[in-house]
């Protein structure tokens, strides 16, 4: 797995981003990772960020459907320039912008 490349697509959005959090991340992601469509959240699919919320935002994130429709909106708006939302980076993002980067790089 190269984390290098998620690296370098998470630094688009944040300087200094956490090399753990990103390797846990790519990780987690490893099977949805393998798959050209499942690497790429599609922002615009409202069933996609629904299953994103209902899994990843909740499960892993610990966050609430409220808190959860706030992350994947900001989320959505820092990303809204970039085609490919490289799913490493969306999480990752959903982490830093609800405050919950410790669940994901303990």
């Amino acid at each position: 797995m190269d984390i290098e490349k998620y690296m370098a697509n998470v630094k688009k959005y944040v300087p200094n981003p956490s090399e753990d959090a990103v390797e846990s991340l790519a990780n987690h992601l490893r099977l949805a990772l393998a798959n050209r469509d499942s690497a790429i959240v599609a922002a615009t699919d409202p069933e996609e960020l629904e299953s994103i919320k209902r899994g990843y935002c909740s499960v892993n994130l610990d966050l609430t459907s409220e808190e959860a429709d706030a992350a994947i909106a900001k989320v959505c708006k820092i990303m809204q320039g970039d085609k490919s939302k490289c799913r490493v980076t969306f999480y990752y993002l959903l982490a830093q912008e609800s405050d919950t980067m410790n669940r994901v790089a303990g």
